[in-house]
Parts: structure tokens; C-alpha cells; sequence
């Protein structure tokens, strides 16, 4: 059963399996187990990173294409959301109508700006499509920042959202386990559910046969255009089904946020974000993306709160010439790029490359042994 689940697509690794296990029980239950607002929020957006995150990995691990545009269609599913939420926002407050309406056209929207970006620049080298989808992130953003009659400009929009996903929605009197259930918690199981609903879908589409013929254009795009396969056509279509689903993922976070800016979904330190949990993650496994998600964003969020208990103000490490000056709370970006350059020296196939080769080694081990 976990196997058709999975698309047949094991972990091959019994450390992955514990971590994949251990993640996805841990984002089930969070809201119970570590209650307060940056917890929550930190897990939602372990969430949507995955879905994003995953999504890339369809264009760059499984293809082999490397864009900069990704951010731009995850900022329109944010804005399609927002837009939709404002304009359709009435005396009764926010109607679903409005949220689908608004996710429907982003996706729309995508559709055509990803099926023109493949068709026109998926003929050219690599360098010269990363570079043009570059130019047209940067295009869009400065777009989304001055037609602010309709996007808020640089100040962005924030909105009302239906009132299941509202905070101050709490359809019990008494609290569950301990949890007082509000339109938070729900929202935050609506990302779950979708998120994890999106990545099977994923592990089906690059499981399928389809995904097999992405695989072999990454590895070889001349011996499978040689044997019948049209690659523009093939790499035209993974650019289509991974900024859809990156759209998606951009409409759960601005329902998460209520509030969407330029900021927040096409800045180029998201793109940047994105690049370095495909790498540390593993690129072209998946899984990578829930692995490398999970230990970038957990990172970036408490990482400072670790150092402050050592460099901060009565830190162990406070009065130390040059210890108090490294471990300083200011100084928890140096300690992520040096921790991001091991990762990538250490585990130079990715996270969960090398968790699978260690995997596989055991096993043809263990089996060598028998007589």
C-alpha cells in the first residue's frame, strides 16, 4: 500500500525512512505538541517550501533546466489570491468563490507565461534560457511593484480571508488535547493537506513514463531526441507542470500570511532560498526537498535564538575576546554559509544522495556475506 503511495519511488535508505517518517509526523501533529505563533509559523512554511522546493526539483533534478523565473510563478499564485480576496471581498467578508477564482486565474496566467517562456527559450543553451528567465523575474517583479492600483506596489496587499481561515474562527467552546482550535490551526491543515496531496502527485508525475523521458533528456538530450522523443516539447511541459505547481504553493502562503508583497514571493532571495535546498536536500530525488527544506528553514529561524544562548547577553561564551565575537547572534548568517559549504563538500550528491548511497552500500554488504 505505502508502496503505490510512494509510485514505487522508496526512500532505499532506513535513515531516510526514520527523517521522512519522523517529519511528517512531527508537521501532523505540530500544532499540538509546540503551541505559539512562530512554531506554527515556521512549520507552515516548512510546508510551503516543500511544495515549492519539490516543484523546482521537477525543472532543474528531473530535466535538468536551470531557471530563475521560479519565484515569479510563485508570486502569482500569491498575488492571484490576494487579488481575488480583495476584489471579492464583500459586507459578509471573503467568500471560497473569490480564493478559487483568484487561484484559477494565476494558474491561467501561468500557464501562458510558462508555455511561452519554453517554447521561445527552451531552443537556446542552458546559459543563455537561465538568463533570459532571469530578465523576465526581474521584469515581472518591477512590474508587480508599480501597478500598484492593483498589486499595492512595494507595500504589497493584505486581505481578509474566508472566515473558517480567520484567527479569530473558533468553532469549538472547549479546547482539543489542549489546543484551542481557530482558523489558524485549520489553515495550517489546509496547507498540510494540499502540500502532501501536491508532492504524491509529484512522485507519481516523475515515476510515470513521462518522467523517465525527462530523466533521459537530463543525462542526454541528443540520444533522446536520436531515438524519437522530442526534447523541446518534453522540457516545454516540465516547465508547465512545475510552475503550476509553484503557483500553487504561492496562493497557500499568501492564505497563510494574508498578505502578499514583492518581497515575500519574487525577490530574488527567495530564487536564491530555493537553489540552496536543492542542493542541500539532493537534487532529482524529491525527497530531497522535504529533508533539505526542513533543515534550511529550521536553521534560518533558530539559529539565532541558539547563538544568543551562547554569544548573547549571559551567554557562556560572553567576555571570550574572539569566541563572544563569532558566536554573536549577529553573526548567525556567517554561521549558516559555513554550515551550507559543508554540506555541500560533505554531501556533495545532497542530503538524501547520500543517505541512499550509504543505504546501498550496506545492503550490497549484507548480501556479499551471504553464502
Amino acid at each position: 500500500m505505502i508502496r503505490r503511495i510512494l509510485s514505487h519511488d522508496l526512500p532505499r535508505s532506513r535513515a531516510l525512512n526514520i527523517a521522512l517518517v519522523l517529519v511528517f509526523v512531527l508537521l501532523a501533529i505540530e500544532p499540538f505538541i509546540f503551541p505559539g505563533a512562530k512554531s506554527l509559523n515556521v512549520a507552515a512554511k516548512m510546508l510551503v517550501f516543500v511544495l515549492l522546493v519539490a516543484s523546482y526539483d521537477l525543472l532543474l533534478g528531473y530535466t535538468g533546466i536551470v531557471s530563475f523565473a521560479h519565484t515569479m510563478f510563485f508570486g502569482i499564485g500569491a498575488y492571484g489570491v490576494a487579488i481575488g480576496c480583495t476584489r471579492g471581498a464583500g459586507e459578509e467578508g471573503v467568500a471560497w468563490g473569490a480564493v478559487l477564482a483568484g487561484l484559477t486565474l494565476a494558474l491561467m496566467l501561468s500557464l501562458a507565461l510558462s508555455l511561452l517562456i519554453g517554447l521561445f527559450s527552451l531552443r537556446v543553451k542552458a546559459i543563455f534560457y537561465a538568463m533570459i528567465t532571469l530578465a523576465v523575474a526581474a521584469a515581472f517583479q518591477t512590474l508587480a511593484s508599480q501597478l500598484s492600483e492593483l498589486t499595492g506596489g512595494e507595500d504589497g496587499l493584505s486581505f481578509k480571508t474566508p472566515l473558517w481561515l480567520s484567527p479569530s474562527f473558533e468553532p469549538f467552546d472547549e479546547p482539543v488535547m489542549r489546543l484551542m482550535i481557530d482558523g489558524k490551526v485549520i489553515a495550517y491543515y489546509l496547507l498540510f493537506a494540499v502540500v502532501v496531496l501536491s508532492f504524491l502527485a509529484l512522485l507519481r508525475i516523475v515515476n510515470s513514463p513521462f518522467g523517465r523521458v525527462l530523466q533521459a533528456i537530463r543525462e542526454n538530450d541528443f540520444r533522446a531526441e536520436a531515438i524519437g522523443y522530442r526534447t523541446v516539447v518534453y522540457r516545454t511541459l516540465s516547465n508547465v507542470i512545475s510552475a503550476l505547481f509553484a503557483t500553487l504553493a504561492g496562493a497557500l502562503l499568501a492564505l497563510w500570511l494574508r498578505y502578499t508583497g514583492p518581497e515575500t514571493t519574487l525577490s530574488f532571495e527567495v530564487m536564491l532560498d530555493v537553489l540552496l535546498i536543492v542542493v542541500i536536500g539532493g537534487m532529482g530525488t524529491l525527497y530531497g526537498a522535504v529533508i533539505g527544506t526542513v533543515l534550511f528553514v529550521f536553521a534560518q529561524n533558530y539559529l539565532q535564538d541558539a547563538l544568543k544562548l551562547l554569544g548573547g547577553e549571559g551567554g557562556w561564551a560572553t567576555g571570550v575576546p574572539v569566541l563572544s565575537s563569532l558566536v554573536s547572534p549577529d553573526r548567525w548568517l556567517l554561521w549558516l554559509g559555513l554550515g551550507f559549504v559543508l554540506c555541500v563538500y560533505y554531501f556533495p550528491s545532497g542530503v538524501v544522495g547520500r543517505l541512499r548511497a550509504s543505504g546501498n552500500s550496506q545492503g550490497t554488504k549484507g548480501r556479499s556475506r551471504v553464502p
